[in-house]
């Protein structure tokens, strides 16, 4: 299971070789995304994020393939 820190804060988040967010926040050890801008309605979509007015989404742990030094790696399979 993933765990988040405050040194995650700002890492790219990758699925496959696509960057598809950042780690904007991480509160109580949940992660909470960023998308990036035209790719949203997708990762959204994939994520079951659904519709919501905030810029940030909550990461599910359980997506998370690998944590490293210089980014989130997700599950390609979801």
């Amino acid at each position: 299971m993933a765990q988040f820190s405050d040194s995650d804060e700002g890492k790219p988040v990758t699925m496959g070789d696509e960057k598809v967010g950042m780690i904007a926040e991480v509160e109580h050890g949940t992660a909470y995304v960023d998308p990036d801008a035209g790719i949203t309605d997708r990762i959204k979509a994939t994520l079951d994020w659904g519709d919501r007015d905030e810029d940030t989404y909550p990461l599910d742990e359980s997506r998370v393939d690998a944590i490293t030094d210089d980014e989130v790696r997700l599950r390609s399979e979801m």
